[in-house]
């Protein structure tokens, strides 16, 4: 499988992806024994690159995931996760605490103390406008490098 560079991280990853949404079961019941199998075939096919969102199955696709990963300690696959969207899309929820709490509960879901990438998942258009938004953050990314 093909691999760039993601971003500025320094991280090579698949060029093919696998997007995660199917697994948390909003689009119809996945079994857990078929989400597996999904996650394992796409590492065998070399894809190094797993998106998820927390609020995909309300978090099952993140914690199926972790569990898959925690079972392959020598997987190298980044997960790139989004939060934003388990809450009304009100810019006043784009806080820092907002921010420390949807990250804690990926954390959580994943079974992980890093995650490898948050994106603001679909965020309301006045949020992009708002400075608060980038220095909150500025300064997770900062509290949780120094920590």
């Amino acid at each position: 499988m093909e691999e760039r560079v993601l971003g500025k991280t320094g991280r090579a990853v698949s060029v093919v992806g696998l997007g995660t949404w199917q697994l948390g079961a909003d689009w119809g019941e996945v079994a857990d024994a078929d989400a597996l199998v999904t996650l394992q075939a796409a590492a065998q096919a070399g894809v190094t690159f797993f998106d998820t969102a927390d609020v995909y199955g309300d978090g099952r696709s993140e914690r199926l995931i972790g569990r898959f990963l925690a079972a392959r300690p020598g997987l190298r696959v980044t997960v790139a996760t989004k939060m934003g969207r388990r809450v009304a899309l009100d810019p006043a929820l784009y806080t820092l605490a907002s921010f420390r709490a949807w990250t804690d509960r990926s954390r959580a879901n994943l079974g992980t103390g890093t995650l490898d990438l948050v994106q603001l998942h679909c965020p309301p258009d006045p949020v992009y406008a708002l400075d608060a938004v980038y220095e909150a953050l500025d300064t997770l990314v900062q509290q949780i490098v120094s920590s």
